[in-house]
């Protein structure tokens, strides 16, 4: 067998838990590690996740068979009782806690610096984590090959695969209009169309709030089902998530409210879980990348949300969480490259030109972006930036196309142009 390929399998099977690695270099081990067989012996809360006596309480009563809990509908006093800036489902030892851990040198920088300066390594990350807490079987490795290479995995089912592709395109959303994006309608509806796309019975339903009711499996919430209620409520939470100041309060707000009112049809979490990361991405905050969280833990704290309107569940795995993130990060934050600055300034110059230079594969790409640059960019900088685009062109494949607003097949048809 090859070396690559036995590597493949190792990574693999680390990523399952089957095994585990110590030591480094020529010191490094690999030890069998006993899995317990999947079933309901192992579905139950991970002890390694510290919880407040509040939290056990919850879990004391989520742990209980579905015919023991109360039927539940949605309470608009939860929400309406919730005054930004004097209410605080974080309390400010909490959140100095959690500005101390995602502190990052570019905390004076243009929003969004950041998560540009880490969003190669943020979009493996965050799109494997988050997919994983809905069932998908992609290994991370997996994910980095897909998103790397355009390369899908074996064996899995194209539902899967749709699923980490549609959280690349979202997370690329938000941080490429990270200037512009606020938490409004138009934000989330895109971002719900993003993350939903190819994926929902009826297509109708991306990007759109709900006209039906809907049921949450395994648990005894039965949440609006009034399209006029459901846009009141909305309107009234996207109002008062704007009003917060914290970053992380306005993160963890839109965690709690936004899957509690089930706006859409399905995938409301995952939207949840991404709309969290835009005050993060503003504010040039480590992100919020869910690595390492079991799905066991994040069901439980959402219903306790759900059926007991109380946080203090998913308040605690959202602190473990950040944690996790965060220490996952110190490497990548201690070792960034400064942004190039040209780059940064005339960013959407770049991103609109490369569109065109594509999406008009006869005409000569050297005109396009002469044209454009003479029309935007001042006549001292317009030798650097038409050089900085043509590079750009050059480095144009697969994995970068969602970035410029392109598909595959525009791609393909401009390749092709030029070969000829």
């Amino acid at each position: 067998m090859a070396r690559r390929t036995v590597q493949r399998q190792i990574a693999r099977l680390i990523e399952e838990g089957q095994i585990r690695a110590t030591g480094e270099g020529r010191a490094r081990r690999y030890l069998f590690r006993t899995v317990t067989q999947p079933g309901p012996a192992t579905d139950h809360f991970p002890a390694f996740i510290p919880l407040s006596a509040d939290s056990k309480d919850i879990l004391a009563y989520i742990d209980q068979p579905t015919e023991a809990r109360k039927p539940v509908g949605y309470q608009p006093d939860f929400l309406e009782a919730y005054q930004p800036n004097q209410s605080w489902y974080l309390s400010a030892p909490l959140r100095r806690q959690l500005h101390s851990l995602g502190k990052t040198a570019n905390q004076q920088q243009p929003a969004g610096t950041y998560s540009r300066a880490i969003l190669n390594r943020l979009l493996i990350d965050l799109s494997w984590a988050s997919s994983h807490l809905e069932g998908n079987t992609y290994s991370r490795l997996d994910t980095l090959e897909l998103i790397t290479h355009g390369k899908a995995a074996t064996g899995k089912a194209a539902l899967e695969t749709q699923m980490i592709l549609n959280h690349k395109a979202a997370i690329e959303l938000l941080v490429d209009n990270i200037d512009s994006l606020e938490l409004n309608r138009y934000s989330l509806l895109n971002l719900h169309s993003a993350l939903a796309e190819n994926l929902l019975p009826n297509p109708a339903d991306e990007g759109r709030v709900r006209l039906h009711a809907v049921d949450i499996g395994k648990s005894v919430y039965r949440p609006l089902s009034t399209p006029q209620q459901l846009d009141a409520e909305l309107d009234l939470l996207l109002h008062k998530a704007n009003q917060i100041l914290d970053p992380f309060e306005q993160s963890f707000f839109m965690m709690v409210h936004l899957p509690y009112l089930q706006p859409f049809a399905d995938i409301n979490k995952r939207t949840s879980r991404l709309a969290a990361n835009l005050p993060l991405f503003r504010a040039n905050l480590c992100p919020l990348t869910f690595l390492d969280v079991p799905e066991q833990a994040y069901s439980r704290a959402t219903l306790g949300v759900y059926e007991m309107a109380r946080v203090e569940l998913l308040r605690d795995l959202y602190l473990w969480a950040y944690e996790r993130s965060t220490q996952e990060y110190l490497a990548i934050r201690q070792d960034l490259v400064e942004p190039d600055p040209l780059r940064l300034a005339w960013r959407s110059l770049l991103k609109q030109t490369i569109y065109q230079v594509v999406c008009n594969p006869a005409t000569e790409p050297l005109d396009i972006i002469r044209q454009q640059v003479s029309l935007q960019v001042p006549a001292a900088e317009r030798h650097a930036v038409q050089a900085l685009i043509v590079e750009e062109l050059r480095r144009l494949h697969e994995g970068v196309l969602a970035r410029y607003g392109l598909r595959p097949s525009e791609y393909q048809r401009w390749k092709t142009a030029q070969t000829r």
